[in-house]
């Protein structure tokens, strides 16, 4: 959060409107198209309404963690709007998009262990959501050998965020249980 504005809900709701306009053209990748925006709040509610979490730096870069890997969104911008510690938080989750994909998603296991508390909840929040989407609504064209790599890996990028919320990471693990059931 910033000095100039010490109240956590306004800095939340800017945000949820600041995660709005950067992801305005953007789609998920379901067979609806749904919305982006709805996959950062979805975050905010996983950790919020089913974890009990109420850090705002937490909520903050749930909403915003895709802005630096997924749009035009600079490290500066995100300081000069949020400040350094939800900047920080942002860009602990965001992924190099330099690398190739198969050495970001390593990049991914790698760094879980080693972030920092806010990271770690932001990431668990992010590969629940994920999973449900999957679980609820796979990305078009995906082939159930696709779904099922991505659970797999998921949960070793969750492995290495253990012990950061035991509620959320049961949940997690009730939907990669429930996924085993689906086949």
């Amino acid at each position: 959060m910033t000095d100039r504005d010490p109240s956590p809900l306004a800095t939340f709701v800017a945000a949820v409107a600041f995660a709005a306009e950067k992801h305005r053209t953007q789609r998920r990748k379901d067979a609806a198209a749904s919305p982006y925006i709805n996959h950062p709040i979805a975050l905010a509610q996983v950790l919020s309404a089913e974890g009990g979490v109420v850090d705002p730096v937490v909520l903050c870069a749930a909403v915003l963690h895709d802005t630096v890997e997924d749009t035009e969104t600079t490290e500066a911008e995100l300081v000069a709007a949020f400040g350094p510690k939800i900047a920080a938080t942002v860009l602990e989750v965001t992924d190099d998009k330099t690398l190739e994909k198969p050495a970001r998603k390593e990049q991914q296991v790698a760094r879980a262990a080693h972030s920092s508390r806010e990271a770690q909840l932001v990431k668990l929040a992010d590969k629940i959501c994920n999973v449900r989407d999957i679980l609820a609504s796979p990305p078009a064209g995906w082939s159930p050998e696709r779904r099922h790599e991505y659970l797999v890996w998921s949960s070793r990028v969750v492995a290495g965020l253990r012990g950061v919320h035991p509620g959320l990471e049961a949940i997690f693990d009730g939907l990669i249980a429930r996924s085993a059931e689906v086949g």
